[in-house]
């Protein structure tokens, strides 16, 4: 199942807490994302000297890289309250409705998983982000009626692992759109330098980078994967995690050196065995590892296909040459392993 991966990107209920201990405050503490979060701050203190509410801001990259902590921090920048709001909650237009007439002036509203608002729903916002008004129409059965509602000057900061998945007219309301990209190893290195100050759990240099490395590029991958080593150290009575530690635990969890763990063995190991290398279908994928496919293909190939395990051609996902050698089998090339790519 998807939420006992040790490597998942999902915010786990228990993990919640204390990667809200964790998190970044301020600017100058988010580690990665420079260009973004430089622009981020010339956007926020250029609103600032205007004296005018942010514009509206997008969000977007492969869950797990902080885009909810961007959020956050935009909010504090500005000196503003967030309200937090999920796309998959707001069912209803009255919803909508409720969270919007919340709102005091210069406040920053987050909603997360933007992507899966209802498209009516996306319509009743598009007024409220362009001229701070609300219409909606109540009651039924020829008793109808549409009320307007004005909402004080707000920024909505949207968040989403599918831009493509959003409609042109809200995506087109969005004056600022960043996408985040996986980190280095270097700013992983750092951010797992920074929990281990905040958790009180020292680790060694080679320690932290041996983690980076296998922490697919997500830093909530790597706080994760910090917390359970720390489980191991503390049971085996250390009071520093070093790589001894680290190397056990993370071979206890799982995970290897390229960061892959048995759920995308099976995804490679499938495509391979089961369809001949590929071309194959998402679906197809799924069915036959037992998996969703939003869980595929937001969770799993966005990590394989950065790291050049996988291709996407117009036929399907293709196993490339470096999947075969992750698994110690023969390359089997053939015409659809071809530098094509969709």
């Amino acid at each position: 199942m998807e939420e006992e991966r040790i490597v998942t990107n999902h915010v786990l209920e228990q993990d919640e807490e204390v990667d809200n201990s964790i998190r970044p405050e301020t600017i100058d503490e988010y580690i990665g994302q420079k260009e973004v979060k430089e622009n981020i701050r010339v956007f926020v203190e250029a609103a600032k000297m205007r004296n005018e509410p942010l514009d509206h801001v997008l969000l977007y990259g492969p869950p797990g890289l902080g885009k909810t902590t961007l959020a956050y921090i935009i909010a504090r920048e500005l000196g503003s309250n967030i309200k937090t709001a999920s796309g998959p909650s707001i069912e209803k237009s009255g919803d909508l409705a409720a969270i919007l007439s919340s709102l005091e002036p210069g406040d920053v509203l987050f909603i997360d998983e933007i992507h899966r608002m209802p498209r009516f729903i996306e319509e009743i916002l598009y007024p409220a982000m362009e001229d701070f008004s609300l219409d909606i129409i109540i009651g039924g059965d020829g008793n109808s009626r549409n009320i307007k509602i004005d909402l004080p000057p707000f920024t909505l900061v949207g968040a989403t692992t599918r831009a493509g998945d959003l409609s042109s007219p809200l995506r087109d309301r969005f004056g600022i759109v960043s996408k985040l990209q996986f980190y280095t190893v270097e700013e992983l290195t750092q951010i797992v330098e920074r929990t281990s100050r905040v958790l009180t759990m020292p680790i060694s240099k080679e320690a932290a980078i041996e983690l980076a490395k296998r922490s697919r590029g997500t830093p909530r991958i790597a706080n994760r994967l910090f917390r359970r080593v720390r489980d191991f150290a503390l049971v085996d009575g250390k009071e520093e995690i070093d790589l001894e530690v680290m190397q056990k635990a993370l071979k206890r969890l799982g995970v290897n050196q390229s960061g892959l763990d048995e759920t995308d063995y099976q995804l490679l190991s499938a495509i391979i065995h089961k369809f001949n290398g590929g071309p194959v279908g998402v679906e197809a994928i799924a069915s036959s590892i037992g998996e969703e496919i939003s869980t595929i293909e937001d969770v799993l190939e966005p990590y394989l296909l950065q790291q050049g395990f996988l291709k996407r051609t117009a036929r399907g996902r293709v196993a490339t040459e470096k999947a075969y050698e992750e698994l110690h089998l023969n390359y089997q090339n053939t015409i659809f392993n071809q530098d094509y790519n969709v």
